[in-house]
């Protein structure tokens, strides 16, 4: 069996939005991505990473362990070997304790895809592929999380874009979940059941589409 990882923030946690409760794995874009290949007869396994409040490269100043780039090469060598490596990280570098724009998020990201690169894996274990999915632009925040993500739907705009620059840079593979689905409107950051539903349908088309996979 082969394996995937996601490494991500809240969007991918399955985080419903205006509460603290979480979706089940099989409700989760991770899971409904791991039943569509399986339905397709491939053989894949997704490990999930995602921890809430992550940024690509920032610390939070009110909790511990919220910058990417730590211990991500140590993640990589725990689930090694892996095929692909999906980066779903961004929204909250536009957190209201950071003053970043979609350049400096998206630099965030070419640093994770270097660490990813270097890793410290076994000699005869692959590089894996990487896939950079350009999370859904936020939409002006409400309810509980307002105050946290304050004007964050200004400093944002552009995201998609820069990341699917870094990724031909990088030459890595990219995918715009703004394509597909939009922020909840609930609280204009996270997604919704049906929003995971069509995601994770539209993240397995696209990886079964990479040359080669």
């Amino acid at each position: 069996m082969k394996q995937i990882l996601v490494y991500s923030d809240s969007l991918t946690w399955g985080i419903i939005p205006n509460t603290r409760k979480r979706l089940p794995f099989e409700k989760r874009w991770t899971g409904i991505f791991e039943r569509e290949l399986t339905l397709k007869q491939r053989n894949f396994r997704v490990i999930e990473n995602c921890l809430n409040g992550r940024r690509t490269v920032w610390s939070d100043p009110f909790k511990k362990g919220r910058d990417g780039a730590e211990g991500l090469a140590q993640v990589i060598e725990m689930h090694s070997p892996l095929e692909l490596v999906i980066l779903m990280l961004g929204t909250n570098d536009f957190q209201c304790t950071h003053e970043n724009n979609a350049w400096m998020s998206a630099q965030g990201t070419v640093k994770l895809i270097e660490i990813i690169r270097q890793a410290p894996i076994e000699p005869e274990m692959p590089v894996p592929k990487i896939m950079v999915i350009a999370p859904p632009q936020i939409i002006k925040p409400k309810g509980a999380i307002a105050n946290k993500f304050n004007g964050s739907e200004k400093r944002c705009i552009g995201l998609a874009g820069e990341l699917e620059r870094i990724a031909k840079e990088h030459s890595v593979h990219y995918f715009d979940a703004g394509s597909v689905t939009k922020a909840s409107v609930i609280d204009g950051i996270h997604l919704d059941e049906k929003q995971h539903e069509i995601l994770g349908i539209a993240i397995e088309n696209a990886v079964s589409n990479i040359k080669n996979f």
